[in-house]
């Protein structure tokens, strides 16, 4: 099974599962049918972009554990500046 195959999957069975809730086919609390369950997408999408910069932020917190990429950014760094000088840009 390949990773869009799986991810799709996941998909369609999460989709499916709050579809049962949302339409109240399967027998639960009727304040967590009312109050709970119609805005679950939202929390989810709100708790996802969370969860992103979270992991951002940490990539930029520990960006100088990553030598590599900080030696090749200097390099990029450097030489975009000498193209810069070159036609006529005053770079500090």
């Amino acid at each position: 099974m390949t990773r869009a195959q799986q991810t799709l999957s996941i998909g369609l069975l999460v989709s499916s599962l709050y579809m049962v809730a949302f339409l109240g086919l399967a027998p639960m609390p009727e304040k967590l049918q009312t109050e709970f369950i119609p805005v679950l997408p939202f929390w989810a999408i709100v708790s996802f972009g969370a969860y992103l910069l979270a992991k951002l932020g940490y990539g930029v917190l520990t960006f100088n554990d990553v030598p590599a990429a900080h030696q090749e950014l200097v390099k990029q760094i450097e030489q975009a500046r000498v193209e810069l000088k070159k036609k006529g840009v005053e770079v500090d």
